[in-house]
């Protein structure tokens, strides 16, 4: 009798166990915007346009700082306190020129290569009046040492070029260890107000413009190469992507363009690195789409060395997944579980659960002044398909979302998350503010990953990490931006490891050809990567010297043919 009774205890009791266990798997992240001391809000200019996040250390102490443009407000500079909280430090940074623009997107690099990170920082028009668009240029600013910036926009031949601009991304599309940068612009000017851009509007505006490829020269100036290099498209450019598509060790360049499908699709350049050109290849690669593309998070969600792109959209997001060496990407959303009907922006690939294969958090926001209410997206890998567990992760946020950025707020090994919210034009049913993510998941490994160029770029961005462990082989590149909508996340890159107790080895592939390997590495540590090694040959460059080294065989035996000749004839 007694054992009867206690059954039903004992069932619910196991069940409550499998719950706690089913939780426990599960990402779980606490808002600590108040906490951490960030009151931030993107405030738009007539409607729809803006939100962007850089991630950066500031001051080089190890912390990962932000930065947050905020349109027609004031932008922010939060230097991280390393107690989980951030203490604005706009007011006498040097960056208070912003006040004078629209600001929308932001990238940071080391230009100059002299230890300190710099910022780039896109704009759309100035706030005195309000004037047919573009009528203002994008800023540069160099990184002083002292947590302050100079305004070094003019003097690295950057003032003439008035734009609409939106995304920016470095990369180092020649190799040459100097970060170059590619910045989308949008119109080539546009007299009617923003709050009014539909389709109609945009097929008769008839002005999608040209984007901007900067070449650093020695890290004293940029030089637009556009032309120079073939490039000679034109759309409603929300940016560009710097990946290494075809896994050749070069730096790719994927091209975002919104209302594709009225104007010009997305793009994608082939580098023919070390020929100083791209060529077009979008069509065969299946990447033209012609899609309203806000942003590329670029990430191997399978784990099979090939790197695949998640492109938000209004209505149904792509995920444009790798066939392979040679092989044309597939769309892939609806059958992995993302074809969800929303607008989407901001998207970012991380290992959130540390159970060694990647997850996607995804921001959603209705245009503004529409606003409709759209939760963003969590999607967990569950053996190579997505599961949307937002809402049990305590993060299926509602406000009016656009850039996204991880990185670790705390240094505890995890990746946190941070959403930039616009302010609503009209009544809005909730708050709509910008949010941070912390992620207070526990279980599993991890290992982050910091590089150290000598001839790279400083931080290795367009450098790619390969790490080998519990039977996985992992690869991450290095994010110059663009990665999520106007946004750049941390350059400190992050894996999950599971339950891999050591890692067997970390291989860097940095720009520029160098290949470095290290073994038997700790888990649950930050791990600095100095470059050294020596340079790989690419396949390409061993094909040139198999030819002439053909070439030159070639030319030897016909010598020695014309020789026989000579003397068999008797004219030697």
């Amino acid at each position: 009798m007694t054992t009867i009774l206690n059954k039903p205890a004992t069932i619910i009791c196991l069940m409550a166990c499998l719950a706690a266990t089913a939780l426990q798997a599960q990402v779980r992240f606490t808002d600590a915007t108040s906490t951490a001391g960030i009151n931030h809000q993107f405030v738009v200019y007539d409607g729809m346009f803006g939100g962007g996040a850089c991630v950066l250390d500031v001051n080089n102490d190890g912390f990962d700082d932000l930065y947050l443009t905020s349109g027609m407000n004031d932008d922010q500079l939060l230097l991280n306190q390393k107690n989980g909280s951030f203490k604005n430090i706009f007011e006498g940074s040097g960056l208070e020129l912003t006040r004078k623009y629209v600001t929308q997107g932001v990238t940071a690099a080391d230009v100059n290569r002299d230890g300190w990170v710099d910022l780039f920082i896109t704009t759309i028009t100035t706030k005195e009046e309000r004037l047919p668009v573009p009528r203002a240029e994008n800023l540069f600013f160099l990184n002083n040492g002292n947590n302050t910036f100079r305004d070094a926009t003019a003097e690295y031949g950057l003032e003439d070029l008035y734009s609409f601009s939106t995304g920016c991304a470095f990369g180092d599309f020649n190799a040459d260890g100097w970060p170059d940068l590619y910045v989308g612009n949008y119109f080539l000017d546009y007299d009617g107000p923003l709050t009014e851009i539909n389709d109609a509007t945009i097929v008769n505006a008839s002005k999608t413009a040209e984007g901007y490829l900067l070449l650093n020269k020695n890290g004293k100036a940029f030089k637009d190469v556009y032309s120079d290099y073939g490039l000679n498209h034109r759309g409603f450019g929300f940016g560009g992507l710097f990946t290494d598509y075809d896994n050749d060790g070069d730096q790719d360049l994927q091209v975002l363009h919104d209302f594709g499908y009225k104007a010009k699709p997305n793009y994608l350049l082939r580098n023919n690195y070390p020929d100083k050109s791209f060529t077009y290849v979008e069509k065969e690669a299946g990447l033209d789409l012609r899609i309203n593309a806000m942003t590329a998070a670029v990430g191997d969600y399978d784990n099979n060395g090939f790197l695949d792109y998640f492109i938000t959209n209004i209505k149904f997001n792509r995920f444009m997944v790798s066939g392979g060496a040679g092989k044309p990407y597939t769309d892939k959303a609806e059958e992995l579980g993302m074809g969800f009907f929303t607008i989407s922006w901001g998207a970012n690939w991380a290992d959130f659960d540390h159970d060694g294969d990647l997850d996607l958090f995804v921001a959603n926001g209705d245009l503004n002044p529409n606003c409709q209410p759209m939760g963003d997206f969590l999607f967990e890998n569950k053996d190579g398909k997505f599961v949307d567990n937002a809402r049990a992760a305590g993060i299926q946020e509602y406000g009016i979302g656009r850039g996204s950025v991880i990185f670790d707020l705390e240094n505890d090994g995890d990746m946190d998350l941070l959403v930039v919210n616009q302010k609503a034009v009209k009544n809005y049913p909730m708050p709509s503010v910008t949010k941070l993510f912390r992620n207070d998941s526990t279980h599993g490994n991890w290992l982050k990953v910091a590089l150290e160029g000598v001839n790279a770029e400083k931080h290795g961005i367009g450098s790619r990490l390969t790490v080998v462990a519990g039977g996985r082989r992992m690869i991450r590149e290095i994010d110059g931006g663009t990665s999520s909508h106007l946004s750049q996340n941390s350059t400190t890159v992050h894996f999950g490891l599971g339950e891999a107790t050591t890692v067997d080895s970390v291989i860097v592939t940095w720009t520029g050809g160098k290949r470095q390997v290290l073994t038997g590495q700790a888990v649950n540590q930050l791990l600095t990567i100095k470059e050294t090694g020596e340079r790989v040959e690419t396949k390409e460059e061993r094909g040139l010297v198999f030819y002439a080294g053909m070439a030159v065989a070639a030319l030897v035996i016909v010598l020695l043919v014309v020789r026989f000749f000579r003397r068999k004839s008797g004219l030697s």
